[in-house]
């Protein structure tokens, strides 16, 4: 099994959050882990290929955005709130303001 790796709260850049939320399955994700729940690929995707959500979940990883834990088989993702808050302030407020003005679609793309 391959290490789930995550960059530092000080490795965090503004470029690669941005680019991690720019995309609407990942707001998705971002929006279901806002409440603080530890949740499963499957519980927050159900409708998405595996192969595609585990590209999401990666770059949501990757970007410093969400921290996942393997608990045997299965991978318990949760946002990164705290680090997120202390790099950019107000950042992650902002972005789930914006998310909640809108209906969730999804994840799907007009």
């Amino acid at each position: 099994m391959r290490a789930l790796t995550h960059p530092d709260r000080s490795q965090l850049h503004i470029e690669t959050v941005l680019e991690a939320l720019a995309n609407p399955v990942r707001l998705r994700i971002v929006r279901r882990l806002a409440a603080g729940e530890e949740l499963t690929c499957g519980t927050v995707l159900p409708d998405v290929p595996a192969s595609s959500a585990s590209h999401h979940w990666r770059v949501l990883r990757d970007s410093g955005v969400l921290r996942a834990r393997r608990e045997g088989r299965i991978i318990l993702h949760t946002l990164r709130r705290d680090d997120l808050d202390a790099r950019f302030p107000g950042l992650l407020d902002v972005v789930l303001t914006a998310l909640d003005a809108e209906p969730d679609d999804g994840g799907r793309q007009p």
